[in-house]
């Protein structure tokens, strides 16, 4: 192994070779937890180069004012040792030197100015931290590497060349086809899921080790985001529009870092009037009024709340699990899974909705995860599987409904698949961004574009029952009067008209 004592203006690769690399070469995307991510898979791999002077070693990164989005990719980076043109994957792992950890940072406020070659948003100075040490390739079987991301001492990813979709000697045998690769060049293999954005203050921290032997490590190389000067203003300008920001936070959540989530551009946001509103009326309530509106599918069924008294009212993210099977949950279970993710990136306000097939058989949800969620502000959780240490998860405070209680842990039966799309849950359709509301009765799923109306139909069917109730109080018999015919119509009307014009509320609502 080489170590070398590197700073941002010595890289252990520059301090061993007496010289910069020739080139350095990234892979877009690699591995099949980040395609998974994406949405995308590639059939082969793709590439772009990041400028030389872009190579660092461990110490601080600075981001320039004005910009928001410096986003952290923790990969596996190779040296080459040899001049190479032309080899095979079975010949090209001969080819490599080294390995360490690297972190290709990114500035995706400039993104847009250059597509897909990300030559200005990947190539400022510091943006390649490497190091911190050098391990020799012969003595590694590159199958069986493994790479973490910390930030802020937070595991945030966590994966193995088990997981690409190309393996490591495809990648520089592929490149080889087509370029010379010569000694000292520096391939970085590719991100796995998990990647985010750094905030100023913040520390990033990336290890890559073998899986076989532990003492084989590059140690962790730690860049620390400072705040820099702003880019200057006579060229592209930074930009970020809602798909930049997905793209950068790794989610449609606005943020992955802070303990609230900032609204996302162009996602239904619940007002506070509404949310009142709605926290006034009966679940029940409101599923009639969508039945009567020609939505009869939607509660989420078979779910109940975890203590009397819950209330639930806010916009929806999603997760979703898929059955268990071991090979891909050896990919998609361990380390900063779609569970982790969708739980460490819920906002204020928002309510996580799990789809789990109904699959009661197994937890999906514990009391350490439901702090979190508690912490960043979520309005609740809503699982259609179990909960797992359902006592503690109810002492937390956190407002959860769920389909049952099961002490096993999720492995059993599903894998965390995937966060913010479309999903089942308790037989209903869920999107991003619908209106949750729940209370002892069940949740429903409220579309944002009927939420108007279905909430003013409510609130004028829970004033009529009101009156209603009020009268059977005071002796009245229920006929005629529940329903209304339209004798007790009229009279209603009027007391109404009554009640508003002595300036006291027509309706009392229900708290």
């Amino acid at each position: 192994m080489v170590r070398v004592n590197a700073s941002n203006e010595s890289d252990p690769i520059t301090s061993t070779l007496g010289q910069r690399p020739g080139k350095i070469i990234a892979v877009h995307i690699a591995y099949e937890s980040r395609a998974a991510e994406r949405g995308r898979r590639p059939d082969y791999p793709s590439y772009f180069l990041k400028a030389t002077s872009s190579l660092s070693g461990p110490g601080q990164v600075a981001r320039p004012a004005g910009t928001e989005l410096l986003t952290f990719e923790g990969e596996i980076a190779l040296v080459i040792g040899r001049t190479v043109l032309n080899q095979t994957a079975a010949e090209a792992w001969d080819a490599v030197e080294w390995v360490t950890a690297s972190n290709d940072l990114g500035l995706q406020d400039l993104k847009w100015a250059d597509k897909g070659s990300n030559v200005r948003s990947k190539s400022a100075d510091g943006f390649t931290p490497v190091g911190q040490v050098l391990l020799p390739a012969a003595e590694l079987d590159p199958r069986r590497l493994a790479i973490r991301t910390w930030l802020d001492g937070r595991l945030v990813q966590e994966d193995s060349t088990d997981g690409l979709i190309f393996s490591l000697p495809e990648i520089v045998a592929d490149l080889s086809r087509t370029m010379t690769l010569e000694p000292g060049d520096l391939i970085l293999t590719g991100t796995p899921a998990g990647a985010s954005v750094a905030l100023p203050g913040q520390r990033v921290e990336v290890e890559v080790f073998s899986v076989d032997d532990k003492s084989m490590t590059s140690g962790r190389l730690a860049t620390d985001v400072v705040e820099g000067p702003a880019v200057r203003g006579d060229g592209a300008p930074p930009r970020v529009d809602a798909a930049t920001a997905r793209d950068a936070w790794g989610s449609s959540a606005a943020t992955t870092a802070g303990d609230a989530a900032a609204p996302v551009p162009g996602r239904f946001q619940l007002d506070d009037d509404r949310r009142t509103r709605l926290g006034r009326v009966a679940v029940a309530t409101l599923s009639a009024q969508l039945r009567k509106l020609g939505h009869p599918g939607a509660s989420i069924d078979g779910v109940h709340p975890l203590a009397g008294g819950t209330r639930i009212v806010g916009t929806a993210r999603t997760l979703r699990y898929v059955p268990y099977r071991p090979d891909l949950f050896a990919k998609h279970g361990g380390g900063f899974n779609a569970q982790k993710r969708a739980i460490d990136t819920v906002g204020t306000g928002e309510v996580l909705v799990m789809e789990a097939r109904q699959d009661t058989s197994a937890g999906t949800l514990g009391d350490i995860l439901a702090l979190r969620a508690q912490a960043r502000g979520a309005a609740g959780i809503i699982t259609d599987g179990a909960v797992r240490d359902s006592v503690a998860v109810a002492a937390t405070g956190m407002a959860v409904l769920a389909g049952g209680a099961h002490p096993s842990v999720l492995g059993r039966v599903h894998i965390p698949w995937e966060t913010d799309v479309t999903i089942a849950c308790g037989g209903t359709t869920v999107q991003v961004g619908d209106v949750i509301v729940a209370d002892d009765d069940g949740a429903i799923v409220i579309p944002p574009p009927m939420l108007d109306d279905v909430l003013e139909a409510a609130e004028k069917q829970e004033a009529m029952e009101e009156y209603i109730a009020d009268r059977v109080r005071e002796g009245h018999a229920v006929e005629g009067l529940y329903p209304m015919n339209e004798a007790w119509k009229v009279r209603y009307e009027a007391d109404q008209a009554d009640t508003t014009s002595a300036g006291t509320p027509a309706a009392r609502s229900k708290e």
